[in-house]
């Protein structure tokens, strides 16, 4: 199997989705322009194409399950916008384009967000298929408890704690579980979800995303402190102006090297309740070796 032609077409199929799915909507203002500007501004796709591949490996139908994957990269969307506005990390970039506040101001930038949100939810039902009503629910269930105070959000609230005082390594574990690993490991759950799968396999694929959520975010660090701006699309050493305690900061960029590896090998380990893991474990590599 040729998994970069895998990834190519999952990602064509996520674009292609996104693309089409606000295309009827009756315009109000600028919002939809808003919400498409970051929804479309590219980005790696990885969170949707663990949806489908994680799917895929459970012995779902990826058709089925894009619906959700593309509902899932809403609300990573709408997490970036956040993000980047004036009263979180301010920042001018993303993915190597102005922010959105930039382009559309502040408060169109919060309202395309909270409307990614909101549609997020709306497309799961939507365009819930053939998948019966218990899968919907638990889909609904586990995005909603990620994305919440009890995950990313909350991750987030840890993240700006942190420019007040230095975190700890296991603060920092914790901040990036729920920031960073909440939505990963739900992007893998809910692939599992729609292909009904057992709670044995949801278990092992929340293993393998929290394990290659960690790994990237160290990777992510890292880049901050030896990337440039222009390969990695968003200014660099922000975190560092900011004060921020990184993995870096804590462990050196040798020490995240080893973690990274060793994240790594834990992800792959955790993909032994799977016949055909092929594709997790190459994706693992990969992201563990990126360098953008």
């Amino acid at each position: 199997m040729d998994h970069n032609k895998r990834l190519l077409e999952d990602c064509a199929l996520v674009e292609q989705w996104l693309e089409k799915c606000f295309a009827d909507r009756e315009r109000y203002g600028q919002i939809y322009e808003a919400m498409n500007y970051s929804l479309m501004a590219g980005g790696k796709r990885i969170r949707p194409v663990l949806t489908l591949e994680t799917c895929r490996m459970c012995g779902g139908d990826v058709e089925i399950a894009l619906p959700f994957a593309c509902a899932l990269e809403m609300v990573h969307t709408y997490s970036l916008i956040h993000d980047d506005l004036p009263c979180m990390d301010d920042d001018d970039l993303r993915r190597g384009k102005p922010t959105n506040h930039k382009v559309f101001g502040e408060a169109n930038a919060v309202l395309a967000g909270d409307a990614l949100l909101t549609a997020a939810f709306e497309m799961m039902t939507e365009y819930r298929g053939t998948l019966n009503a218990d899968r919907v629910l638990d889909a609904i269930d586990c995005l909603s408890h990620a994305a919440g105070a009890a995950g990313m959000i909350g991750g987030q609230v840890l993240d700006m704690e942190g420019e007040e005082r230095p975190l700890s390594l296991e603060e920092l574990k914790l901040m990036q579980s729920l920031k960073t690993g909440a939505l990963i490991c739900a992007a893998a759950e809910l692939g599992c979800i729609v292909a009904g799968g057992s709670e044995e396999q949801r278990r092992a694929v929340r293993e393998y995303a929290q394990c290659i959520g960690r790994a990237f975010q160290v990777r992510d660090d890292m880049l901050d402190v030896t990337s440039t701006d222009e390969v990695l699309g968003k200014p660099i050493g922000s975190d560092a102006e900011n004060g921020k305690t990184t993995f870096v900061t804590a462990l050196g960029l040798e020490g995240c090297g080893k973690l990274v590896d060793e994240l790594t090998e834990q992800a792959i380990e955790a993909l032994g309740e799977f016949d055909q893991p092929e594709f997790h474990i190459w994706l693992a590599h990969l992201l563990a070796g990126r360098d953008h």
